[in-house]
Formats: C-alpha cells, structure tokens, sequence
C-alpha cells in the first residue's frame, strides 16, 4: 500500500539552464526529498536543491552505459513509496520524446500519486536561442517536429513538402537525412542549421544547406543538437540577440570552491556575460577540531582575532555556536579581517570588524597594523586553512614580537574530476575568458585540466600533463586574475596573465574584465 504522503512529479526541466526552468519547477526543485535526473540536466539545476535530498543520475545517451527503463520505474515507485517527495527531472518537456508514458503506468500500477509539470522543449528553444523563427507569414505557414533516430520508420514524401522542419535525435543520421529530404523533392540548396547544447555556454551552431552541411560539420561531435531545415535559417543575421552590455556574447568560465555563492556569477551576468562555474576547491573540515577547540576555550587570552577568508570566518563560528558559544565570548578581542568579501561573512555573524587593510592582500595587514610597532607580546590568534597558505604575515607579526597562535579551521583540496560541462566548453574551444580569486584555485584548474587532458587520449603521455599541453587548449581564453599573488600562480602554472584586478575585489575583477573587453573586442 503507498504511503499516501509519497508523490512523483515529472518536470520538464527545458532546455539546460536554470534560466529556461519554469518558476513552478524551481519550487518543486528546492522542495525534493528524492531527484532522479536525466543526463542532459544542467549542473546549474542541481544546486537547487536541498543539501538533504538524494540525487540519482539515470541518464540516458547514445552508446554509452545506462539505466535500464525498468528500474528506473522501480526507483521512482520505491521512493514513492517510502513517503518521499521524488521530482524526475527530464530534458525538454515530459511529454516529447521524453519516455514518459512508461514511468506513468508503472505508478498507475502502483498506486502512486504523481503530477506531469511541463518544461519548455528544445525543439521550441533551441531554435529561438539561435535566433531563428519557427513560423514567418511568408517563409513558413507550418512546422514539424521529429526525432530521427529511426529514419526508415518516417513519410520522408510528406516531410520534405513541409516548409519547416525541426528534427531531434538525428546527428548520427545526417547523411541519410540530407539524402531522403533530396530524394523527395527538397532542394538542396535548401537552409539547414545545427544547433548543439542550445541556451548553454557550450553551444556551437552550424549553418550551410543539404549540399553543404555533411562537409560542414565532418569529424565534429554533433549530440546532442536540434536541426533545423527551411527558409526560416535564413532569417539567423538578422534575429539573433544583439546586446550593448560590454561582456555581452562572451563566455566566462569562474573557477570557485564547491557549493560557494554565486555572487561573482551574478555580477558577470548583469554586464551581459554566459558564466560557466567551475567547482575547483572542495572546502572541508580539518582534519581534527582539537587546536581549534582549546583556542576558543581560551578566546580571553587573545588580543587580536586575525581572519583572512570567509570560510575561515565561517568555519570558526561554526565550531565556537557548536560550543555553546557565541560573539559575546569574543568581547575583549579585536578582529582584523582581509577583504571586504571576508568582512562582509563576518558580519553576516553579527559583528564588525576593528580593522581591514586597505589592500585586501594578507601581506598589506601587518603593514598598516594598528599599532605595529606595539606588537610586543600581543596574542594573536589566526584561524587558517590546515592544508597550506602564505607564512608571510605570520612571519611578520613574529618578527614584530607578537605571539602568534595559529589553528586549523578548515581544509582545502581539488575534487575529484573537472565537472562534465566544463569539459565540455575547453573540448568545444567556445570559452573566451578563465577567472581566478586565489591561487589555489589556479593550483586546483591546472590540475584537473592536466587530468582530463591525459584522460582523453588513448596513450596519456607527459606532454598531455604539461604547462605546454594546458597553455595550447588556453591558447585563445583570457585569464584574468584577482590580483598580484594569483597573478604570479597564472604565470607559473598556466605561463601567463591577460588582466589583473586594481582593486582585489570580486567587482574589481569584474571592471578589469570589462576595460579589457572595450579595448580588445566590439560590442555583440
């Protein structure tokens, strides 16, 4: 017997992006306790969830390994089952070509609640991101929409007289395509265009005609994409977005830690830029709480808290709430923080701090140092990542006579791999510009580039892991860093820098981008 508190919801999860998600969709999303997605789900969609929902990929793609339609079936029915609120998030919209109709018996069978939410399909959107209409009062009175994954099954004389035809699932049988429209009347100079990962950063469109397109697009990787064929292709030049912002037309990849705010994003995207976020630190606890947890338990002795970073702030009040503590204990202690970013955490915790250099570089702090050359004995307590960091200013204080007590807070690590989508921007070559905020996040970039570009070839050799091999694949992106410290990591690791932020700041970055983009590029 279900458990009449479990439901399934289908949702049409659109095209890619969370922009081309539907508002309902968005709720549904945040309020899952279960999501089984598809493989053409965008990671942006994933992060709308909650940190306690379980996420299950079953995605489905051409020739590679997949989940079985049947326990897929199961999996939705168990969940619901248990009570669970269980979102199956599907590309495009549910009801086309979306298998859904196999999934809703199963809970029919069942008697599983479930709702179908609709999602905006690639068949409409695609086209539309390209810049090209479906119908025109003269060009095109009528449309259809077809997958051709089966070319043999369709009325190849009926298609060909129509005057716009939008074909899904059909890359792998271009040819064949090209060659049934010809053969039943379709000229060949007739327009087509290839649309692939439609409304992402990745996205490449190939235009030409029948005659044309095969030698086009030959040896490129075409899936997934939308064709569309018809006068209307035409119509491209002259419909496609046009934009004044100065970022607008460029794609920005912005390296940052794992499950990070997205506020860099944000400001990128207002002066018109495609972000692509790439997860290159992984911040986690320390590996013991014990120095943290006797430095909190001996706040009064210290004179100056020193906090360098947000998630030194955070993870620090973190651990002194889980004390039993909270900024009363710190009332006889000066905080000196680094960064407006890191001032900003700390005031999201209730509190102010006493000092911020006014270069927003740990090196600049004891330099301008109240009372620098009154440090003598002064207790100085530094909450701090455990794995590695900059001496410079510890080494400082010391030397002033400070007594300088540093713990780990935090650690900071590479993940595993580079996110798919990523990938898959440096392999289409579409990127335009690489952004760092630290040098760990260079570290970290040039690490899982150097492993994805071993993992792609058949016999990995030492110049796939090269400065060399990464310096060629970012041969045409601009890198563009926060300020001098990662700006000499870029110089090491990646052999150079193209911009470097006056101002180390998030939005210092993002005007050093744009001065560069009005020197370097015309508005799109």
């Amino acid at each position: 017997m279900s458990n009449p508190t479990g439901v399934v919801y289908l949702l049409g999860a659109g095209p890619g992006l969370a922009d081309h998600l539907t508002i309902r969709g968005q709720r549904l999303l945040a309020q899952a306790d279960v999501l089984v997605y598809d493989a053409l789900v965008d990671a942006t969609l994933l992060e709308l969830v909650s940190s306690h929902c379980l996420q299950v990929n079953v995605g489905k793609r051409g020739g590679q390994a997949s989940t079985p339609q049947a326990d897929i079936n199961q999996l939705l029915v168990d969940y619901c089952r248990q009570g669970k609120r269980v979102v199956r998030l599907k590309g495009g919209d549910p009801f086309i070509f979306g298998r859904s109709t196999a999934e809703l018996e199963a809970l029919q069978a069942a008697h599983c609640p479930y709702e179908v939410v609709p999602g905006l399909s690639s068949a409409l959107a695609a086209p539309l991101l390209a810049g090209i209409p479906l119908t025109d009062p003269v060009l095109s009175r009528c449309f259809a929409v077809f997958t051709a994954h089966d070319p043999d099954a369709l009325n190849w004389e009926s298609l060909a007289t129509l005057d716009t035809l939008v074909i899904l699932m059909g890359t792998q049988h271009l040819a064949e395509i090209v060659e049934q429209l010809v053969r039943h009347g379709r000229s060949p100079k007739s327009p087509i265009a290839i649309i692939r990962w439609a409304g992402q950063p990745q996205q490449q469109i190939w235009e030409g005609t029948l005659e044309s397109i095969g030698q086009k697009t030959s040896r490129q990787s075409l899936s997934p994409a939308v064709m569309v064929v018809g006068e209307v292709v035409n119509l491209r030049p002259y419909l496609q977005p046009h934009s004044t912002r100065p970022l607008a037309g460029l794609r920005i990849l912005v390296t940052r830690s794992a499950g990070q705010s997205s506020g860099f994003r944000d400001r990128l995207e207002q002066v018109g830029a495609t972000v692509i976020e790439m997860p290159a630190l992984e911040i986690t606890p320390p590996s013991s709480w014990e120095a943290l947890d006797q430095a909190i338990q001996q706040l009064a002795t210290y004179d100056w808290l020193v906090l360098t970073s947000s998630n030194g702030v955070n993870y620090f009040f973190e651990r002194l709430r889980h004390q039993g503590k909270d900024g009363r204990s710190l009332a006889g202690v000066k905080l000196a923080v680094v960064g407006q970013k890191t001032a900003q955490s700390l005031e999201q915790w209730g509190l102010l701090p006493d000092f911020i250099p006014p270069d927003f570089v740990a090196d600049s702090l004891i330099e301008h140092f109240p009372d620098a050359d009154a440090l003598v004995g002064q207790r100085i307590l530094f909450p701090r990542v455990e794995s590695g960091g900059r001496d410079v200013m510890v080494k400082e204080f010391t030397q002033k006579g400070a007594v300088v007590t540093e713990v780990a807070a935090y650690q900071s690590g590479c993940p595993a791999a580079i996110a798919p989508d990523v990938r898959a921007v440096l392999e289409a070559g579409t990127l335009d510009v690489v952004t760092f905020a630290s040098s760990k996040t260079v570290r970290c970039f040039q690490q899982l580039v150097s492993q994805a570009l071993a993992g792609s070839t058949a016999d990995p050799t030492p110049d796939s892991q090269s400065p060399g091999a990464i310096a060629r694949l970012l041969s045409s992106v601009c890198i563009a860093s926060i300020g001098p410290q990662t700006s000499a990591t870029c110089h090491d690791l990646l052999g150079r820098v193209d911009v470097e932020a006056t101002d180390y700041t998030l939005d210092g970055l993002t005007h050093a981008l744009v001065e560069w983009a009005n020197v370097h590029r015309k508005p799109v």
